[in-house]
Formats: structure tokens, C-alpha cells, sequence
């Protein structure tokens, strides 16, 4: 009866393989940027796990301190890895699961080779969805590796990335609302706009002006002019009188 534990043991036995590979921060120029308040972007981790087919390719995002106590016999999908439970009491969770044939090498020409981590808002609360690649909650500072399974058997895994620490709002407090942040370049295209803003709103005022006082004197009454009376004269035809009797 202990022979089944024993070859389930076996690949155990022989301590999972340390793969000559560090994960870290894409330099893609084609990206936006590496970090932002709760995502980071990774370089996928081509021609790395190719003796591997047929294993599970699985991303452990760990808090900076919690690496060393993180186990490679973990399961993904359990209580004890699910991204709804970190940072406390989960301190490592398991995440972007893939096979082989999701990181082909060499790489298509053209394809963008990344991992973008904490872009998926939608199962941040499902707990039926403990492997869902959330939003990561604070700065961090966090740490990742590769973690290859066969079945729930640990392989291969690579090295822990250096600590990545993401981006951090800035909080309204620390805004400074006086003129003495800003610099004198600012002060004086701002004094600038101003008095061009004030002497075309005097030039606008003074047409206001004019216009309505030229108005006002170059107006007149007309009155309706007199008829004119045409007298009509009827001609008299003159006649010829008889001349006058001898």
C-alpha cells in the first residue's frame, strides 16, 4: 500500500530544477510603462520551460519578505494561494496560468511578449476564482517567479525577480496650493496672459462705448414732408374775333 505514496513522492525526491532565469520589468519601448499604482508588466519567460510540455506554467507573486517561507509544493486554487486572501493572511498567491505552447520560442516576429500582472478587476472579489490575476493592493514592494507543475507536482522554477515597488498617488496633502511651487518661468507667462487679458477687455469696454454714444448723436426726427400743391391751368383757346365793323 505504500507504493503509490512512494512513486507520488519520487519526482519530489529529486528537488525541482533551478532554470538560470530571473523574471523582471518588460523593457518593451511599444508599452506605456512598467508599473502603475497596482499593475506591473513582465517579459513573458520564452525558451525557458521547454523541456517541460507538460506542465502547468504558473506566475507566484510573493510580498518582498514572504519569499523564503513560500513553498513549491503549494497548490494553486486552494485557500492557502488565492489572490482574495493577500496580502493577510495569504502571502504568496498563484496566478496566469499557462502551457508550453503559451510562450512558443522563438517568438512570432511582431508579438508583443508580455505579462501584464493585476489587470483583472472583474474576479478581484470572486472567491470562486482564487487564481485570478487582481489588482495588487498596495506599493508593495512584491517579488515573482515562474513555478512549472506536473499534475501538483513541482519541476522546474526559475529565480526570484528583484523587488518591484509600484507607482503611489500622491496624496492631496502634500499639493502645495501657493504660487512658491511654481516656477519663475510660470509666474511670468501667467503675469503676461493677465495684462494682454486686461487690455483687451479695456479695447472691448472702450468700443462698448463708442459705438453707443455715436449712436446716440447721429440720430434725427424725420418729419412727412409738406404735399406739394400743383395748381392745373386750363388753357383758353383764343379765338379770332370778327374785326371790328366799319
Amino acid at each position: 500500500t505504500m507504493l503509490p505514496l512512494l512513486l507520488l513522492l519520487l519526482p519530489a525526491a529529486h528537488g525541482v530544477v533551478q532554470l538560470g532565469y530571473t523574471p523582471a520589468l518588460t523593457r518593451d519601448p511599444v508599452l506605456g510603462g512598467q508599473t502603475t499604482a497596482s499593475t506591473f508588466v513582465l517579459d513573458q519567460p520564452r525558451c525557458i520551460f521547454n523541456n517541460y510540455g507538460n506542465a502547468d506554467i504558473w506566475l507566484v507573486v510573493a510580498l518582498d519578505g514572504a519569499t523564503s517561507n513560500f513553498s513549491n509544493t503549494a497548490r494553486p486554487g486552494t485557500p492557502e494561494t488565492a489572490f482574495q486572501g493577500f496580502p493577510d493572511p495569504v502571502r504568496a498567491y498563484m496566478t496566469l496560468n499557462a502551457t508550453l505552447a503559451n510562450y512558443p520560442c522563438p517568438k512570432p516576429a511582431g508579438e508583443i511578449t508580455v505579462l501584464r500582472v493585476g489587470s483583472q478587476t472583474s474576479c478581484a472579489q470572486d472567491v470562486t476564482r482564487p487564481t485570478c490575476n487582481g489588482p495588487l493592493p498596495s506599493p508593495g514592494p512584491y517579488r515573482v517567479k515562474f513555478l512549472a507543475l506536473e499534475g501538483s507536482v513541482p519541476v522546474a522554477e526559475t529565480g526570484w525577480s528583484k523587488p518591484i515597488k509600484l507607482r503611489e498617488a500622491e496624496s492631496p496633502d502634500t499639493i502645495s496650493t501657493t504660487g512658491g511651487g511654481h516656477s519663475a518661468g510660470m509666474i511670468a507667462i501667467t503675469t503676461i496672459l493677465s495684462i494682454l487679458f486686461a487690455i483687451l477687455l479695456a479695447g472691448l469696454v472702450a468700443m462698448l462705448v463708442f459705438w453707443s454714444s455715436d449712436s446716440c448723436s447721429g440720430s434725427s426726427t424725420f418729419s412727412k414732408p409738406e404735399s406739394v400743391t400743383v395748381r392745373r391751368y386750363n388753357t383758353h383757346h383764343v379765338y379770332d374775333q370778327p374785326a371790328a365793323r366799319l
